[in-house]
């Protein structure tokens, strides 16, 4: 399969940068780019004019940037829109992968445009393009079951089960990343969803 040029260019994680918060679930994001990283051979560089770490890699005949913002979440935005105008990315060619509260996890959806659910680093993304029309991976990881408990649930650590898996929800969409290169979002999607 070779690239498209409607295909995904830049692949973002969502995550806080930093010991302390990479192995909590709010950093599933960042869990998701650097799986990619690893299994193409890929290596994260900080570049601090993109506020973040970036990697290239050649993916299904594609050539792909990876990004994980080091700025904290609520300011993500700010390494995605100075990626995406540095390399002339249009919005339709961003995949952004972030934690979603209202999926299970391992649950994995995929779609583009929408709103940001309350989502702080979609927010600020959205805010930052000054465009919603990009593509989202939605990687689940549950819900406390109450609002109040939201923000501990988060920036803590996933049960063993849990971690196993969002994982596993990883790599189904690892299986489906040759369809987003060559711009086949639609049967990316049919696969994913119904695969889990």
């Amino acid at each position: 399969m070779a690239a498209d040029q409607n295909g995904i260019r830049l692949i973002v994680g969502l995550g806080n940068p930093g010991a302390r918060y990479e192995a909590t679930r709010h950093n599933a994001g960042f869990w998701f780019v650097d799986r990619i990283a690893d299994r193409h051979h890929g290596q994260f560089r900080p570049d601090g004019k993109f506020y973040g770490e970036l990697c290239r890699i050649d993916l299904h005949g594609g050539d792909v940037r990876l990004l994980k913002p080091t700025t904290f979440m609520n300011h993500s935005g700010q390494a995605v829109a100075a990626v995406a105008r540095y390399f002339d990315i249009p919005h339709q060619q961003i995949l952004l992968a972030y934690d979603e509260l209202d999926l299970p996890p391992g649950r994995v959806r995929l779609k583009l445009g929408g709103g940001h659910a309350g989502h702080n680093g979609m927010r600020h993304t959205i805010t930052s393009l000054g465009s919603p029309d990009f593509w989202r991976l939605r990687i689940g990881i549950g819900h406390p079951g109450s609002k109040h408990e939201v923000v501990g649930y988060v920036l803590s650590r996933a049960s063993g089960e849990d971690e196993a898996a969002i994982n596993r929800g990883i790599d189904d969409v690892d299986h489906v990343l040759p369809l987003l290169i060559t711009g086949e979002y639609q049967i990316a999607m049919n696969r994913l969803h119904g695969a889990n």
